[in-house]
């Protein structure tokens, strides 16, 4: 235990920022734990939630809670698993209404063309009239 007064003091600070850094860090990992969730679930709202996440970590980053260079490589992480998200989601709503259309268009030239096949005519034959 410290005996003078501006050790004292000291230390009332270290426990502050030690507390506030650890709010900063636990925030941050929540962030990011919610952004691989939505990768998952919502690429757009994984898109939206990205930059709000690098906003915070940069924060983080000029209030020396992290390191820069790890703010870089978690951002750069963060953006690469976006855009693995992206390439492996399903069709957005746009691509599944075009996909749709093409559907359309194409049941209806199926339809088009049973109907131009030409069936084979029954044959006439020749009966002779009962007289």
């Amino acid at each position: 235990m410290p005996n003078i007064k501006s050790a004292k003091k000291r230390v009332s600070v270290i426990a502050r920022r030690r507390e506030e850094n650890r709010f900063v860090k636990s925030t941050m990992a929540t962030m990011v734990k919610k952004y691989r969730l939505a990768c998952l679930n919502d690429v757009n709202e994984a898109e939206s939630m990205l930059k709000d996440l690098i906003s915070y970590i940069d924060s983080a980053k000029s209030k020396g809670v992290i390191h820069p260079n790890t703010a870089s490589r978690k951002i750069s992480r963060l953006t690469v698993m976006l855009n693995k998200a992206k390439a492996s989601a399903p069709a957005t709503e746009e691509k599944k209404e075009v996909a749709e259309k093409v559907e359309e268009v194409a049941e209806v030239k199926v339809e088009k063309t049973e109907e131009s096949v030409k069936k084979p005519r029954a044959r006439k034959t020749a009966t002779k009239k009962a007289e």
